[in-house]
């Protein structure tokens, strides 16, 4: 294909202009001046036919295959070096402040009250009205049948508080209400006269003590035909003279079945938390019944009894108090409570086994729960003083010591 010779010319001019560009930029570096527009700027790489070559991208260079080598750096530290954690300081239980004897004037005595008693009596009703108790709904003084008459009233109060010594109240109930339903004639002191023995006893057969009590119980019924012209007693002396009626029994139903409060009915609750609060030290509940009328307001004395077997039920139970929830604890007005510590435990299991032999291990932290765990299963004793608490019937005779064990 010819050219023509115009074309050829202009070839030869851009050559020239070419190479005499090329050996000016070498002989001078050119000094970069930033532009207002990148786009300004001519690339100098162009090909031969006057167009701009495009650059080839550059790649990476990997290496396959070549492990990664990381270096750790492990600080050791003693264990004497650890500064261990400041323990917080326990709060103090408080001391045991029994009422106290005061001689005044003249020779008197008089019994100061307890500190804090009335806090401690204002928050243990706090706590009453907050949990039911059995003694609320089968509690002796409602067993009664309200149909009947005042003296037949009166006659199931006392028959009821013989049935409930070393007896649940809701045995007691029970046995109540099938008396009131299968007696024939009714339950009243006629109809108990009429009844043999073993029918009695069978009625009765899930209380404690039933067989004792059934002998108590007829006992009474001819006590009372014969010397109290077939009613109870509306007297203490009266009242403890009948079989198996103790002075816990006849103050109760003085104030049950006659309105009257003549003194405190102290039963095992009554004698335990009293002790516990450290009210006072005593051997039974007679002495029990002493110390607190020594003190405690007179229109105190029938509540108290209610107040303390409910509390007695439900929070601060002969074996295992519930000391984390009861509200005398947390304030720090109760010496005897016990409150639960946590503890933990480490707890490793072998989940599975590899085949080169390589055991793999969970750990896992149990918290296990001391001093409560202790008083559900029985490690509490029943009674936080040193005192044996009689029966229900032996009340006002000498306490039965414990037989001690030699420490081996």
């Amino acid at each position: 294909m010819r050219t023509s010779r115009i074309s050829r010319d202009t070839s030869r001019i851009l050559a020239a202009s070419r190479t005499l560009r090329q050996t000016r930029s070498g002989a001078n570096t050119p000094v970069h001046e930033p532009s207002d527009s990148e786009l300004s700027s001519v690339p100098t790489d162009a090909g031969s036919d006057g167009e701009f070559a495009t650059p080839q991208p550059k790649r990476r260079k990997t290496t396959r295959g070549t492990p990664v080598k990381v270096k750790y750096e492990t600080n050791e530290v003693s264990l004497t070096s650890i500064t261990s954690p400041k323990k917080e300081a326990k709060p103090k239980k408080p001391r045991r402040a029994p009422a106290k004897k005061i001689n005044g004037a003249g020779g008197s005595v008089k019994m100061e009250p307890p500190p804090n008693w009335e806090e401690i009596y204002a928050l243990t009703r706090e706590m009453r009205n907050e949990n039911l108790a059995p003694v609320d709904t089968m509690g002796c003084e409602s067993l009664a049948d309200k149909q009947r008459t005042p003296r037949d009233q009166r006659f199931q109060t006392l028959v009821a508080l013989m049935l409930s010594s070393q007896t649940k109240d809701t045995v007691t109930a029970v046995a109540m209400r099938g008396m009131q339903e299968r007696m024939p004639g009714g339950f009243n002191l006629e109809s108990v006269l009429a009844l043999e023995p073993a029918e009695l006893n069978s009625m009765i057969n899930k209380v404690g003590f039933h067989n004792l009590k059934t002998k108590y119980i007829k006992q009474t019924a001819e006590l009372l035909r014969s010397n109290f012209n077939s009613e109870i007693p509306d007297t203490i002396e009266g009242l403890v003279s009948l079989p198996g009626v103790g002075p816990k029994m006849a103050y109760l139903t003085m104030s049950a079945a006659w309105g009257k409060d003549e003194g405190i009915g102290v039963d095992v609750h009554v004698h335990r938390i009293t002790n516990l609060w450290g009210w006072h030290k005593t051997q039974n509940p007679e002495q029990t019944r002493a110390a607190l009328e020594s003190w405690l307001p007179r229109e105190r004395w029938h509540d108290i009894n209610n107040l303390l077997v409910g509390f007695g039920q439900t929070i601060c139970l002969p074996v295992g108090r519930k000391c984390g929830d009861c509200k005398l604890s947390a304030r720090g007005l109760c010496p005897s409570a016990v409150v639960g510590m946590k503890k933990r435990v480490k707890k490793e299991t072998v989940v599975k086994a590899d085949p080169d032999g390589e055991k793999v291990v969970k750990e896992e932290l149990v918290v296990a729960e001391v001093g409560e765990v202790k008083a559900e299963a029985g490690e509490v004793k029943a009674e936080a003083v040193d005192v044996a608490i009689g029966d229900i019937e032996d009340i006002g005779q000498a306490p039965r010591q414990r037989s001690s064990r030699s420490k081996t």
